[in-house]
């Protein structure tokens, strides 16, 4: 069965040309910090977009980075948002230095920078592009520039945001002037939680295809602040430069930092001691996944929850997305749950729970102990 279900994303009154949301479990994922990643580089990440913007699929991009895993831990509607993303990238060395303390396929640092600039620097027929939000003249900054340097971003329009809450950032003039510039891309600048919400609020009335906030993206591209030069981004002292151009950000710096090494010693080295005790992933016949539908409910039974049984997990996630109902994940079978699999309930999370509704049951002490390692938080129901 083909891992990818349609349904649609728009509301019944919203135009007949806004893209469908497609619930792709097939995504390489892992799961760090308790959020879902997509394993790619940056040139994957790149065509991804590129693609979706051209064959006018909705591709909402997020970008977290530390500060959205520690956030995400106390807003729960901003962590719902990057799990219903469609494309999750690793936007931060400490997220790439995790992932290698616990053995898995992350290869390099995909930052929203990086993205953005790879896609301006693209041979291939430009981009159009939105910008929405930053300091006051930045987006029309910045759009300038992009237009007078040229290559694969073309810039179609930009709009300040103002401040207030997201629904005076939504008004129905702004939507229409955004869907009427037939942008590819929708770039927001808002600051991360706000952004992500207001992508969330209005993504149903939004006509382009890829969707993301890139905050910093938004001064880098006016000139405004300088970013750091390679050498800091490489090694991961990329932070050190913010603060110095932008020396408020300290406090959020510092403050994530405590919290992140919280996490470090509480849940990612005793994750990477399980896994070495664990040794690696054995191959074997994928076990059998039971769906049960009985009425506006469906009940999906796995064997197991190892990397040997993600690929008929993601079948079965697959048929159940087609049937549309609240799905309910029962572990009871299950005895311990791989990293990857983790990610994959995640990303179950989202597309089910904005839909028909999510839960998962049964763990036992050994699967909730996975997970609880895993997701940084109660097994999938909330935080800590």
């Amino acid at each position: 069965m083909d891992p990818v279900a349609d349904a649609p994303f728009s509301s019944p009154h919203a135009p007949a040309s806004i893209p469908a949301r497609r619930a792709d479990f097939a995504r390489p994922l892992v799961c760090l910090l308790g959020l879902p990643f997509d394993a790619i580089g940056l040139a994957e990440a790149v065509e991804r977009i590129r693609e979706a913007a051209f064959a006018r699929r909705r591709c909402w991009v997020a970008t977290p980075n530390l500060n959205f895993a520690i956030a995400a831990r106390r807003d729960a509607a901003f962590r719902d948002s990057v799990l219903r993303s469609d494309l999750s990238l690793v936007d931060g060395m400490p997220l790439v230095w995790i992932a290698r303390l616990l053995g898995l396929p992350v290869t390099e640092r995909v930052a929203g920078s990086d993205l953005f600039e790879a896609l301006q620097a693209h041979s291939g027929p430009p981009l159009s592009v939105y910008l929405f939000g930053g300091p006051p003249g930045a987006a029309a900054q910045a759009g300038e520039r992009v237009n007078a340097r040229g290559g694969g971003i073309r810039c179609v329009g930009h709009d300040e945001a103002g401040f207030g809450p997201i629904e005076a950032m939504s008004e129905p003039a702004l939507i229409e002037r955004i869907n009427r510039s037939g942008a590819h891309f929708v770039i927001v600048a808002l600051g991360a939680q706000k952004g992500q919400a207001w992508i969330g609020h209005n993504a149903a009335r939004l006509e382009a295809p890829v969707l993301c906030h890139l905050g910093a993206v938004m001064n880098f591209a006016a000139g405004t602040v300088r970013r750091a030069p390679r050498w800091a981004q490489r090694s991961g002292l990329e932070w050190a430069w913010r603060i110095k151009e932008e020396p408020a950000l300290w406090r959020r710096y510092a403050g994530d930092a405590v919290r992140a090494a919280g996490l470090v010693v509480t849940r990612v080295l005793p994750e990477a001691w399980a896994a070495r005790r664990r040794g690696p992933a054995k191959g074997g016949a994928e076990p059998l996944v039971e769906i049960d539908r009985s009425g506006a409910q469906t009940v999906l039974r796995p064997g197991a929850a190892s990397e040997a049984a993600l690929a008929a997990l993601r079948n079965a996630l697959a048929e159940c997305a087609a049937l549309g109902s609240r799905l309910t994940i029962d572990l009871s079978r299950v005895g311990a749950v791989a990293n990857p699999v983790a990610a994959v309930l995640l990303l179950a999370k989202g597309w089910f729970g904005e839909r028909g509704g999510f839960e998962v049951v049964g763990a036992g002490p050994a699967a909730e102990a996975d997970l609880r390692r895993l997701l940084c938080a109660r097994p999938l129901l909330g935080h800590e």
